[in-house]
C-alpha cells in the first residue's frame, strides 16, 4: 500500500505517527509510507524513519488561527499563503503516482486530502459530539454562537460531513464512541476504534522518589514556544497557591517539560518565584525546594522529560495543555484548567476542553483559585471515582493505533483487489 499521511499539528503528527508505525510493524516492506506535516516542522516524523515529501515551516499561530483570528495575519505575513499552494502542488503530485492518502487532524488535512484527488481516510481528532452533548442530552450553551452550534445536529459541520461521506472517504475514525454513532447517522463510514491518543503511554517503570508520602501534581504547561513559558509562569503562581494553603503532609510536583523547551528558561523562572535548586536528580533534570514559612508543607519541583511516568504517577494535574491534558484525563484521572493567552491555551479552548472532558476537569479563572479547588476535588471521592470512570469512557482504552492500521489494511486492500479485477 502506497500511502502519505496529513497532519496538522504537533499531538496529529504524534497520532499519524503511532498509526504508520502499526502499519509498518505487520508489514515492514509492504508499505510505501511518507507523510507532509502541514503544520510546523514535523518533527515526530523527523524522529522516524518516515519521509517527508514536501515543505515545512514552522508559522507564528501553530496552526491554532481557530482560537485567535488575530494570529491569521502573522501566519499571512510569516508566508502561509506561499507554504499552502506549495503544498498542495506537493500532495496533487503525490497522488498523481497513485496511492491512498490518510488525513489527521481536522477540517485542512481533510480538504487537503479531498482535493488530491486520491481515495483517502480520516482520523478526526479535533471534534467529539462531547462539544455539544453527553450520554443524558445537550449541553447547556448559553452564547448564541453555541446554539446554534447544537442546532446543527452534530459537532462536524455540513461541509466537514460532505467530505467524510463524499465516495472517495473509505473511512473515518472519529475519537469516540458517541460521534462514531452520530455520523453513522449521515451514511459515513464511521468505524468505533479507539483514540490512538491513549496509546503509547505505558509507563517505564521510573518512579519519582522524595521522603515521606506527597500529594503529586502533574504541571502540563505546553510544548509550543513561546506560550509555554507564559503558562509556566501561571503554573507556578497556582503551585505557590496550592503550597500556602497548607494542610498537606508534602506536595510533589512533576513538571512533564516537552523536549521543544528550553531548561534554562523554566529554570529562571523557578528562582525568580523563590525556588532553589538542591541538587542535581538521577532523573537527568534538576530538584527544587521552596519552603515558605515553618508549618507549611515542603514542595519538591522536578522537571522531566519522562511524560508517560509522570503521567502515571501524578495524582491530580495543573494543565494548561491540549493532548496532554486529555491523556491525563484518559488515565481517569483529574486536571484542573488555567486558561492563558494562547495562542492554543486560551479561555476559549479551555472551554471547549472543558466541555470535551466533562466532569474530569475543572476550569478556574486564575492561579489563586486552583488551590480551593484542588481541595474540593481531593475531598470528594465519590467526585473522584465518577472521574475515573468518565475519562476512561471519553478516551477509550489504548490499543487504537494498531486497530486502526489493520482496518485501512482491510480497506484498501480490498479496493487495490477491486480495481485490478476491473
Amino acid at each position: 500500500m502506497r500511502l502519505l499521511c496529513l497532519s496538522n499539528g504537533h499531538g496529529e503528527d504524534a497520532i499519524a505517527l503511532r498509526i504508520l508505525q502499526a502499519l509498518q510493524q505487520t508489514a515492514p516492506r509492504g508499505h510505501d509510507l511518507s507523510a507532509l506535516p502541514i503544520v510546523g516542522e514535523g518533527q515526530a516524523y523527523r524522529r522516524s524513519d518516515i519521509p517527508l515529501i514536501g515543505a515545512t515551516k514552522p508559522l507564528p499561530s501553530g496552526g491554532f488561527l481557530y482560537m485567535d483570528g488575530r494570529q491569521l495575519a502573522r501566519d499571512l505575513q510569516g508566508g502561509l499563503i506561499d507554504l499552502t499552494r506549495t503544498q498542495l502542488g506537493n500532495i496533487k503530485a503525490w497522488a498523481q503516482q497513485g496511492g491512498v492518502i490518510l488525513a489527521v487532524g481536522d477540517i485542512v488535512p481533510l480538504l487537503f486530502a479531498w482535493w488530491s484527488g486520491a481515495p483517502y481516510a480520516f482520523v478526526g481528532t479535533a471534534k467529539s459530539e462531547y462539544h455539544l452533548r453527553d450520554e443524558q442530552g445537550n449541553l447547556q450553551r448559553p452564547s448564541w454562537l453555541g446554539q446554534l452550534e447544537s442546532s446543527l445536529g452534530s459537532a462536524y459541520l455540513p461541509w466537514e460531513r460532505w467530505l467524510m461521506a463524499h465516495p472517495r472517504c473509505k473511512a473515518v475514525f472519529p475519537r469516540d464512541t458517541l460521534t462514531a454513532a452520530a455520523l453513522e447517522k449521515y451514511a459515513i463510514p464511521a468505524f468505533d476504534l479507539g483514540n490512538p491518543m491513549m496509546d503509547g503511554l505505558e509507563p517505564t517503570g521510573m518512579r519519582f522518589e522524595v521522603p515521606g508520602s506527597p500529594l503529586t501534581i502533574a504541571l502540563l504547561p505546553g510544548s509550543r514556544v513561546p506560550e509555554a513559558y507564559e503558562n509556566w509562569q501561571l503554573i507556578l503562581q497556582a503551585a505557590a497557591a496550592i503550597q500556602a494553603e497548607g494542610g498537606y503532609p508534602d506536595l510533589l510536583f512533576l513538571a512533564a517539560i516537552a523536549p521543544s523547551l528550553d531548561l534554562v528558561s523554566l529554570q529562571q523562572a523557578l528562582a525568580q518565584t523563590g525556588w532553589q535548586q538542591i541538587a542535581t536528580s538521577p532523573y537527568g533534570m534538576f530538584r527544587q525546594t521552596r519552603v515558605l514559612q515553618t508549618g507549611l508543607p515542603q514542595a519538591t519541583l522536578i522537571l522531566t522529560t519522562a511524560f508517560s511516568d509522570c503521567l502515571h504517577q501524578a495524582e491530580i494535574a495543573i494543565a494548561m495543555a491540549g493532548t496532554a491534558t486529555e491523556q491525563f484525563v484518559g488515565l481517569g484521572k483529574p486536571a484542573i484548567l488555567l486558561p492563558g493567552k494562547g495562542p492554543q491555551f486560551t479561555p476559549k479552548f479551555a472551554e471547549a476542553q472543558a466541555r470535551l472532558l466533562g466532569i474530569s476537569v475543572s476550569l478556574v479563572s486564575s492561579p489563586a483559585a486552583v488551590a480551593a479547588e484542588m481541595r474540593s476535588l481531593l475531598q470528594d471521592p465519590l467526585r473522584l471515582q465518577k472521574i475515573a470512570e468518565n475519562g476512561h469512557r471519553r478516551l477509550g482504552k489504548p490499543g487504537a493505533a494498531n486497530r486502526i492500521a489493520d482496518c485501512l489494511k482491510q480497506i484498501f486492500s480490498a479496493e487495490e483487489t477491486q480495481k485490478a479485477m476491473s
